[in-house]
């Protein structure tokens, strides 16, 4: 019984460790709403001219990028801030982010740091005017 008791107390430290260390490397999270051009990350990181129609073979360009290539979507707001998108919002392949790629859309979610690059977790996102 000491041994089961000693046993899930430092897996408890542990797990509180692995999840400190998450949140520090992460950053605090914060919910926010982003409105933005919806982009493949790979591409627009090649051109930042790689947005909306102009996506170099246009929006069909962008939807293979991200669906059948397996790129990261992203969302650049107006003052040019880039987001990577994740979560459920990216779930089965992009399914989500397919319709709005090359257009403006919003997400809302929480907003954290990871590796050098702002992410949003989101669960859906919709068309922006």
């Amino acid at each position: 019984m000491r041994y089961v008791v000693s046993l899930v107390v430092i897996l408890s430290a542990a797990t509180a460790c692995v999840d400190g260390t998450r949140t520090h490397a992460q950053g605090a999270a914060e919910t926010r709403t982003v409105t933005g051009q919806v982009v493949c990350l790979v591409c627009y990181a090649r051109n930042k001219t790689n947005i909306g129609a102009d996506h170099d073979s246009g929006r069909m360009c962008a939807q293979a990028c991200v669906k059948w290539e397996g790129n990261p979507a992203g969302i650049v707001d107006a003052n040019g801030k880039v987001y990577q998108l994740a979560g459920d919002v990216v779930a089965n392949n992009n399914a989500r982010v397919l319709p709005h790629i090359a257009r403006r859309a919003s997400v809302t979610g929480e907003v954290y740091e990871k590796d050098g690059m702002t992410m949003i977790r989101a669960d859906d996102m919709r068309a922006a005017p």
